[in-house]
């Protein structure tokens, strides 16, 4: 595959911070010699740009779980690709991979690269299935209901953001378990959608004049696990809403990524205690003794049509950063990927 290689990589780098929602500026297409792996590293090439909120954490100069991106550096972001030159014998030339690495069409890993995975797809299956619903976004889904929230058969399962990504896998995962499914998401083309992937009860935070009296509604019973996507006042309205040893997995906080500077302070935590309630947040690689026992579900429920991927495809690696700044604007439904041409 070496010998077929271009002399240079592409990359889309950071130019500037954004402030609030990013814009086009913030990003600039640059190219360097093509890189070459040391011993026992690998050369990828990307196939499939995944495309998350939590990037939008890591172009701000501050700390959180990972370093933020420097100036004149490529975005980092979770990719599928192939190992196109290899000098480690347990990954071979060929492979494809799944691995947090950079927005570059090609890039250098090792062995102890975050998230590297091997990926096997099966047949009929497309590539890009396995960076969405079979892959990082199903896991991360599986987590935060199974691992985090314990969810189990015959409780009320709250999802917010419900018809993103992570929510829209989250939703079907539930169902299929046994539980009853509340899904929020905001405009009535999103809540045909949440209906379409079978949620016992859709709320319309758009369309309602009181989300507290609307959650009331489709949950009069309490809210057993509640999966949160998006913090801000939607997290304190769901609180006092929420039963007895309820437990909630923050899987992200959407509502406040673009203006991180100005955090939501959250009034009723006092429920915590009323409630006796577990808030607990995670991140899917924490859990790496349960990925296994996640994808067997998540691939034996695709081969059964009972997990369907809700995908936002775009075409070509110069499209990453306006894939990302729709998603921002969250005028995206499911999970928003790159196929690089």
């Amino acid at each position: 595959m070496s010998s077929s290689l271009p002399a240079t990589a592409r990359h889309i780098i950071l130019r500037h911070r954004p402030v609030g929602v990013p814009q086009a500026d913030c990003f600039a297409l640059s190219e360097t010699p093509m890189p070459q792996p040391g011993q026992g590293q690998m050369l990828v090439r990307m196939l499939v740009g995944s495309v998350d909120p939590a990037i939008r954490g890591f172009l701000d100069d501050r700390p959180s779980y990972l370093p933020p991106v420097a100036i004149g550096a490529p975005v980092n972001g979770m990719s599928l690709g192939q190992i196109v030159v290899s000098h480690h014998p347990d990954w071979p030339e060929g492979a494809f991979v799944r691995v947090f690495g950079t927005w570059s069409d090609h890039f250098v890993i090792g062995p102890d690269a975050l998230g590297l995975e091997r990926v096997t797809p099966a047949p009929g299956v497309p590539l890009r299935a396995y960076m969405g619903a079979l892959g990082p976004v199903g896991l991360t889904a599986w987590v935060g209901l199974f691992a985090v929230g314990a969810a189990k058969a015959g409780e009320t399962v709250l999802i917010s953001a419900a018809a993103g990504a992570t929510g829209s896998t989250a939703l079907q995962l539930a169902k299929a378990a046994g539980c009853r499914v509340v899904a929020m998401a905001g405009g009535a083309h999103k809540a045909q959608i949440l209906r379409d992937l079978g949620a016992d009860a859709v709320v319309d935070y758009r369309a309602v004049p009181n989300l507290g009296a609307a959650l009331d509604a489709a949950a009069p019973g309490g809210i057993d696990v509640y999966f949160d996507n998006i913090g801000g006042p939607t997290l304190d309205i769901v609180l006092p809403r929420m039963h007895e040893q309820g437990r909630i997995a923050l899987c992200g906080m959407i509502a406040q990524y673009n203006d991180a500077d100005h955090p939501y302070g959250v009034q009723n935590l006092w429920q915590m205690v009323i409630k006796r309630l577990t808030m607990r947040g995670f991140l899917t690689y924490d859990h790496a003794d349960r990925l296994g026992e996640a994808q067997a579900m998540l691939d034996r429920l695709h081969h059964a049509g009972r997990l369907r991927p809700l995908e936002n495809i775009h075409h070509g690696f110069e499209r990453l950063p306006e894939a990302f700044i729709a998603l921002m604007q969250g005028t995206t439904t499911g999970k928003t990927l790159v196929e690089i041409a």
